[in-house]
């Protein structure tokens, strides 16, 4: 009977070793890969080293150059809506990006007589919620001339384009939201 019950708890005491052990390592693992913020030293170090790579400098002549004052312009004129996330009204201008733009699905509009780039990120896949399909296909249903009200947290730009690049966070036509950024999870 001694025997029988050694046997069996053998089996149970490596087990639980190996469990023990693979879980010190995880943790381990997980400790290491936990990057260390950096100070102000290494980021100051490492702007002087972007500084003097050729994008740095392509990127410098861009902000200077008469397309780069313009989308900063843009930008300048809606910052104010965007910080206090109100409400601004556009006309869509266009549904497509410009031509080898990376955004995701997004549309032109027109702010105030300036034009800007609405992104909305990637299309929501077979995995994505139901509401997030559905709030898809309603942007899909925006024409060229509607008159829609946007709300953003952000903008921002990029050489490659000739227009300051809108966050979509919320769109309304008709009095009807069509589109509402999900809160991300586990943020703020």
């Amino acid at each position: 009977m001694k025997k029988i019950i050694y046997v069996l708890l053998l089996p149970l005491v490596v087990v639980s070793g190996l469990v023990f052990a693979n879980r010190e390592i995880k943790n381990e693992a997980a400790k290491k890969s936990t990057a260390s913020p950096r100070s102000d030293a290494e980021r100051k170090a490492s702007l002087k080293k972007w500084e003097s790579t050729p994008d740095a400098i392509r990127y410098e002549k861009w902000k200077v150059s008469p397309e780069g004052r313009k989308v900063y312009a843009g930008e300048a004129k809606i910052r104010k809506h965007i910080n206090a996330f109100t409400d601004m009204n556009a006309t869509v201008t266009a549904l497509s990006l410009p031509a080898g733009s990376r955004l995701g699905f997004g549309v032109m509009v027109k702010i105030n007589d300036e034009d800007y780039i609405l992104s909305f990120g990637a299309q929501p896949s077979e995995k994505n919620s139901l509401n997030a399909i559905a709030q898809s296909r309603q942007l899909h249903t925006l024409k060229v001339n509607d008159k829609i009200k946007i709300r953003s947290h952000s903008v921002s730009h990029a050489p490659k384009y000739l227009y300051p690049i809108i966050s979509g966070d919320y769109v309304e036509r008709d009095g009807k939201i069509i589109y509402k950024r999900a809160a991300g999870k586990g943020g703020c």
